[in-house]
């Protein structure tokens, strides 16, 4: 299973690589992909398409510690950190990206599936002012537990 992680993130890096090598620059790259993974052509790559979500049900099964689990979030924090426009919006954004791709190919065939797609498109492309409690935006927390 470690083996298989890591070719499916050594995969992913190569996509990155052609996304950035193709489109110029980075952040139109960024956009480029995000404009890709929530799509349904993508949605219904289920044995072609993303491993980062194809691979979580698995990793959730596997013991807390060891290689595969270790090899997997290198993976995750990498693809974050290609993702990130600032020092703190990567890794919700994969999050977002993995977590809509799951549902929506757990939904697939129903209306539900496409909304979870362009809603998702939506919130993570779309221009926004401060958001207290998300990372990136500029705002701060507010509430009992901010800090």
């Amino acid at each position: 299973m470690a083996e298989a992680t890591e070719a499916a993130f050594g995969d992913l890096a190569l996509l990155l690589a052609e996304f950035d090598t193709t489109h110029g620059d980075h952040d139109t790259a960024r956009a480029a992909l995000v404009d890709f993974y929530l799509s349904t052509e993508h949605r219904d790559q289920r044995g072609t398409g993303c491993r980062i979500a194809g691979f979580a049900g698995d990793m959730a099964r596997e013991p807390t510690a060891g290689e595969v689990r270790e090899t997997y979030a290198a993976g995750v924090r990498e693809f974050a950190a290609w993702m990130s426009a600032d020092a703190d919006d990567g890794l919700p954004m994969v999050a977002a990206l993995v977590g809509a791709i799951l549902l929506a190919r757990a939904t697939a065939g129903t209306e539900l599936s496409e909304k979870i797609l362009a809603s998702t498109h939506t919130a993570l492309t779309a221009p926004h002012g401060p958001r207290p409690g998300i990372p990136g935006t500029g705002a701060a927390r507010r509430g009992p537990d901010a800090t």
